[in-house]
């Protein structure tokens, strides 16, 4: 799909608009209303698909070192696109993928930002030592709220609901055990053309967790996990742990963030579980604070936060690709997955 022509619709640059620069506030965690019934959250300041496509097609025409390919269509049918950095095949390659579940927006709107950046040439040298994939909006009906189920008890405004579910009603991120031929359309997509035929030696799977998480009595940004399948080697463990790892001290170090540890299951159906049995690759699950639409009040969180949110997931892509890169993650100190506290839902 590399065709170097320049598609700039409306839509597109609406798209550039919404993934710009990022501020970051002071004290940023916990910033941004949770919804008490009175907010108003907004959809409409969210990319939608037909924003990500036009600019992910926009960076292909621009970017010598993007190749966008699609690898397969949704339920309701719209393309499934892969952005594809693929320097040297001797390198090693990390996959990120982006919002299995549809109302989880603002993880894809932070890797859209980590594309743009890679066009500039400071990414490009970096590049030179690692592979990228990145799968933006894996559930892009969902995202849309295309599905063939009632969105009444929704809470968002805007020009859309985002459901968790695809169209239908099924949750991919609980798809990872089952016969490929046997899997929901976006997840068979994933598996059949990325994860079957790629030499994939990382991933990390983004998601958004419900707003109210509190580790020490505070509000988490976000929280992490490697897998904890018990039929997961060790090893496996340990470089999923330095993965997060690096996730971690990137976070902590800029003073804006509080990462918890993800109190989540071991079942291979799970996304982080599934795919480092299936396929022996380290795995980390990050989940950032809030979601952009539930039928859930605890489960949202107002948009003043949506800066910082799209800010952490821009910061976990860059660094950790550059640790991959330069081989940094392979001492990095995960002595601190001892004494990481397991978030809670009450302070």
């Amino acid at each position: 799909m590399k065709q170097k022509m320049l598609k700039v619709t409306l839509t597109g640059l609406l798209a550039f608009g919404t993934i710009g620069a990022i501020s970051i506030p002071l004290s940023a965690v916990g910033n941004g209303p949770t919804y008490k019934g009175n907010e108003s959250i907004q959809t409409s300041i969210l990319t939608t698909y037909e924003e990500v496509v036009d600019f992910l097609q926009t960076q292909e025409a621009k970017q010598d070192a993007l190749e966008l390919d699609v690898i397969g269509q949704t339920v309701k049918g719209r393309d499934i696109y892969i952005a594809k950095y693929l320097s040297d095949p001797a390198n090693p390659t990390i996959l990120y993928i982006t919002q299995q579940h549809g109302n989880e927006q603002l993880t894809t709107e932070g890797a859209l930002q980590f594309i743009k950046q890679l066009g500039t040439k400071k990414s490009q040298e970096i590049l030179a030592d690692v592979n990228v994939l990145v799968v933006p909006m894996l559930n892009a009906d969902g995202a849309m709220g295309d599905v063939d189920f009632s969105l009444d008890d929704y809470i968002a405004s805007g020009d859309r609901h985002l459901t968790r579910a695809n169209a239908n009603n099924v949750d991919l991120n609980r798809e990872h055990d089952k016969e490929i031929a046997d899997m929901e359309p976006e997840a068979k997509a994933l598996y059949e053309e990325v994860l079957e035929k790629m030499q994939i030696d990382y991933l990390i799977d983004l998601h958004h967790q419900g707003a109210y998480n509190y580790v020490d009595g505070n509000l988490v940004s976000g929280s992490i996990l490697y897998p904890t399948n018990p039929n997961i080697d060790e090893g496996l463990i340990e470089q999923s742990k330095k993965l997060g790892a690096v996730v971690y001290h990137t976070i902590d170090a800029k003073g804006w963030g509080l990462i918890g540890k993800y109190n989540g299951g071991t079942g291979a159906n799970i996304g982080r579980n599934g795919i480092a049995l299936r396929y022996g690759i380290p795995t980390l699950l990050f989940e950032m604070r809030g979601m952009s639409d539930h039928t859930n009040p605890s489960a949202v969180l107002g948009q003043k936060s949506n800066g910082y949110l799209r800010k952490q997931t821009l910061l976990t892509l860059e660094e950790t690709m550059k640790a991959i890169a330069d081989g940094s993650i392979e001492t990095v100190d995960t002595s601190f997955w001892d004494t990481l506290s397991t978030q809670t839902n009450r302070p």
